[in-house]
């Protein structure tokens, strides 16, 4: 589904009152961003490669980088390790 411009006009299947939308984005929406696949991929106990974090989120190497950046911000404790010759980031006490 092609994603809408923040200016485009709202058309009559769009709905207007957030509270009548059960979507699961809705119930959960944390569970939908792309910081929350981040933060899976990085909970895992081999971590993830910024490679792994691009392919998954679409994003460009720079924009990877800031959301760890980000996270450790926000009070993310980081480790970065190696896997091969990748640089590997785990989050270590959970992030917040």
């Amino acid at each position: 589904m092609p994603r809408k411009m923040a200016r485009e006009p709202r058309t009559a299947t769009t709905q207007t009152d957030p509270a009548a939308d059960t979507t699961a984005a809705s119930v959960h929406p944390e569970k939908n961003t792309k910081i929350a696949l981040v933060r899976t991929l990085l909970g895992r106990e081999e971590g993830a490669t910024l490679a792994e974090l691009t392919s998954a989120t679409g994003w460009l190497a720079h924009t990877a980088r800031a959301a760890l950046t980000g996270l450790r911000k926000k009070g993310a404790v980081l480790e970065k390790s190696k896997r091969g010759d990748l640089t590997c980031y785990r989050i270590v006490d959970g992030g917040q």
